[in-house]
Parts: C-alpha cells; structure tokens; sequence
C-alpha cells in the first residue's frame, strides 16, 4: 500500500521549480494557477531569493502548486491516482494539496483557498511578535507539559520526539532560559509567526468565510487528518478540517500511526520532497520512502508506485 505525503512551509528553496518547467504541461498548469491567484509562481518558484519565498503569502501557494504538478506527473492519466495511491496526507498546508490529490476541491480551488489562507496568515503575523523554535531531544511526554507551562503551544508534534514550539518572543525567550529535561537545544525557526496556535485566530475567520463558497466532495481515497491522524471520509468535514487546522496543532505523529495501521508499505513525498521522508524513517521501519525533489527522481518514484501500488 503507496502513501502519498504533501511538505508544508519551509520545505522551498530557492528556484527548486526550474527543472520541472521543461516537462509537458507544467508550465501551463502554474501559469492558470498564477493567473487564478494574481501571483507569479514561476517567478517565483525559479528566480525568488530565499526572504522572498519565505513570505507567508507567497510560500503556501508555491507549495501547493509544487506538489500538484509534481504529483500528476507520475501518472500518465491523474485518474489513476486514486487507483493506484492507498491514501494521502499533507503537514500544515500540505494538507490543501492532499485535499486536492483526493479530489475533495478541484486544483484551481485548491490554489485560491491556499492563497487566502497564506495572505491571513501573514495579516495575523503582524498583530503580535511571535515565532516557533524547534526542540532538539527530550521526550513529547515531559517537553510539552513544559512547554504548556510557559504558555507556548506544541505546535509540531512530528513523531520521533521531534515537537515544534509556538507562541509570542517572551515565550520563547522563556523556553531557551528554562528547557524542558533532556532538551539539549532550542532551534528558532526562520518562520513569519505562531502558526497552528491561537495566533491565528482572525485567520481562521477569513478562511471560514472563503471556505463557505465552496462545495467540496468526498474523497476519492483515504484522507488522513493533520488534526488527530484520524481518515476523513467526507468532504465538508475534510474542509471545515483544513479551516479549523491553521490554529490548531499539526499531528504528524497521528499521522504516521495511521499510516502503520492501514498497512502501508511505501510512503512518496512530493515536490520539494524531503522532510517528511526523513520523518518516516525514523518513525516507519520497514517502509520504504523517496522524495520528489527534481524530475530526475520520477522514475524511481514510477518504480514504487508500480511495486507498492494499491490493488
């Protein structure tokens, strides 16, 4: 049984997009979707500097689309996706190109919700200094107790005791002074803000009232929920999901319990591939796990999906 898994933020680097410019209908799909969006992804996806695409309001769109074409790449029709693909899952806003994989929002509806959600996200940055930092060590049992007690929120809980703080500088600075047992360091991340907290509440209003325009439909295949790990089977509770998601904690942990439950024997990560693939290697023995990073890994990925494809 084949996984197929969406990064989130953070996942971009700079011009990571140029090499899949050159295969067929790429480029075509990013420029609807720019148009549909009034941003150049092309832009940046190839020519944008690191701050650039850093931007909260640029850098969600930019990985939803990434994850789209690179997906349907692999497959010489999209319509075999859900036939040969077990289940999917997206991290923070990897989720919207999950819900897209599984036919919950058509692409292009995807695309516009992701770019609502980024420019609230960034909108909600700016009415307080917050931030998140990584936890190097210690185990989630004692690390978020603790974290809880000084006010921040576990914002990751990625599995393999790797936990993500959030919340406002002081917090932070609170956290570097007093860290939890058996943290041996305290990584700020170059992040705009306190996502998947209470943050990002005034968000979470903009993306209920744009998400209520829209009439999604039930997945096509396993949806597994950022939320609690749990398989979402209808479309509208995928959605109020995906609106609910951005303040609250990512449960990558969940996710990936999930996974071993239903058996899974192969996880693809789609472009820029990576960070979750290391995740599932310390946390899914026995799994076997690529990356999309660039075209050059699309026939290995073609070789699992034929090896471990759904029957």
């Amino acid at each position: 049984m084949l996984v197929l898994v969406a990064p989130g933020q953070g996942a971009q680097t700079p011009g990571f997009l140029t090499p899949w410019l050159d295969l067929p209908g790429v480029r075509g799909a990013l420029e609807a979707w720019s148009d549909a969006v009034e941003l150049d992804l092309i832009r940046y996806g190839t020519e944008g500097d690191a701050d650039e695409i850093r931007d909260t309001a640029v850098a969600q769109p930019l990985l939803v689309a990434a994850g789209l074409t690179s997906a349907y790449t692999l497959f010489d029709d999209p319509a075999q996706l859900p036939l040969k693909v077990g289940a999917v899952a997206g991290h923070s806003v990897g989720e919207l190109t999950a819900a897209a994989l599984a036919g919950v929002l058509p692409d292009e509806e995807a695309v516009r919700l992701v770019r609502v959600r980024g420019l609230a996200m960034a909108e909600a940055t700016a009415a307080t200094a917050t931030g998140m930092s990584a936890l190097l060590g210690g185990d989630p049992e004692v690390t978020i107790p603790h974290l809880e007690k000084l006010g921040l929120t576990p914002a990751n809980v990625n599995g393999g005791g790797q936990v993500v703080a959030a919340g406002t500088l002081e917090e932070l600075a609170a956290l570097e002074a007093d860290k939890p047992e058996g943290v041996r360091r305290v990584v700020a991340l170059k992040v705009a803000g306190a996502f998947h907290t209470h943050h990002m509440a005034s968000a979470v209003d903009t993306l209920a009232r744009a998400a209520a325009e829209l009439s999604p439909a039930d997945p096509t295949l396993t949806y597994v929920s950022n939320k609690d790990g749990q398989a979402v089977t209808a479309g509208s509770e995928v959605l109020a999901r995906l609106v609910g998601q951005v303040a609250n904690p990512v449960r990558w942990d969940l996710c990936m319990e999930t996974f071993k439950e239903l058996g899974v024997t192969a996880l693809l990560e789609v472009c820029p591939g990576g960070t979750l693939t290391g995740l599932a290697k310390r946390a899914l023995p026995g799994v076997k796990t690529l990356a999309l990073k660039t075209p050059d890994d699309l026939d290995a990925a073609r070789e699992l999906i034929a090896e471990h494809a759904s029957a």
